[in-house]
């Protein structure tokens, strides 16, 4: 009697470093929204302003945390190992076309073919939600600065809307003294966009981090390859050499 369950072939893919970027992402992510959350809602549930400012400074401080956690990813996208790089992660480029044109083909055929990395569908999904996240960084810490004083860009944000230079100290967020009223009308002009971008962009993220993990569930279900462990172990299992695998 032979034995007729298929032979599972182990393949690494996610190194160290991709691994440790995504479980941060996703608890800085976690507590960014869970805390922008209560921020949108202060109103409602009755947080004084010394509360939202303790709120906010929170917020920026994870905030902190994701921004360095993405650059440090971004810049691991050019020096990584293969399935790290970008040209293994973005919809565009040779091999992506090859890779579209070999799943397109398997589907047709009635023959799926594996894929090691990001699937070419995946690949629009990785990319966009690293440019939702970066647009949050960047418009983040512009907050940060224009609302609460905070670095990167507090100081400037300070030096701008003081009345003059012996008053800078004592500019402090929700306060108007040592606030020149015109150039903080300039400031808050200048924030506008940032904050309108910031929110509207939270809310694609977060259907986009849907639409993700419902991804990742039914890609996990059809294929069995181990795409949720591997985020763990750095390996995934196919009985067939992937299509990228080297």
């Amino acid at each position: 009697m032979t034995d007729s369950t298929p032979e599972l072939t182990t393949y690494p893919v996610w190194d160290k470093t991709v691994r440790i970027f995504h479980w941060l992402n996703v608890l800085c992510v976690l507590g960014l929204i869970a805390v922008g959350t209560v921020i949108l809602n202060a109103k409602v549930l009755g947080i004084p302003s010394d509360g939202k400012i303790l709120l906010k400074t929170v917020h920026v401080y994870i905030g902190y945390i994701f921004a360095l956690n993405l650059t440090w990813r971004i810049v691991w996208g050019f020096i990584g190992n293969r399935y790290a790089r970008w040209t293994a992660m973005i919809p565009f480029g040779t091999e992506y076309r090859s890779q579209l044109s070999a799943m397109l083909s398997g589907i047709k055929s009635g023959k799926p073919v594996g894929f090691l990395g990001h699937n070419p569908i995946a690949r629009l999904m990785v990319a966009l939600l690293f440019l939702l996240l970066s647009v949050q960084a960047i418009s983040g810490l512009v907050l940060a600065g224009t609302d609460v004083y905070m670095p990167p860009f507090g100081n400037t944000i300070k030096e701008w809307i003081a009345t003059d230079s012996t008053t800078i100290e004592s500019v402090k967020p929700y306060s108007k003294t040592g606030v020149d009223e015109a150039a903080y009308k300039e400031m808050r002009d200048f924030r506008k966009p940032f904050i309108t971008t910031h929110y509207y962009v939270f809310y694609i993220l977060l259907a986009a981090i849907f639409l993700h993990l419902m991804g990742v569930v039914v890609t996990e279900l059809k294929e069995r390859n181990g795409l949720v462990s591997a985020m763990f172990t750095g390996k995934k299992v196919f009985v067939e050499k992937p299509f990228d695998a080297d």
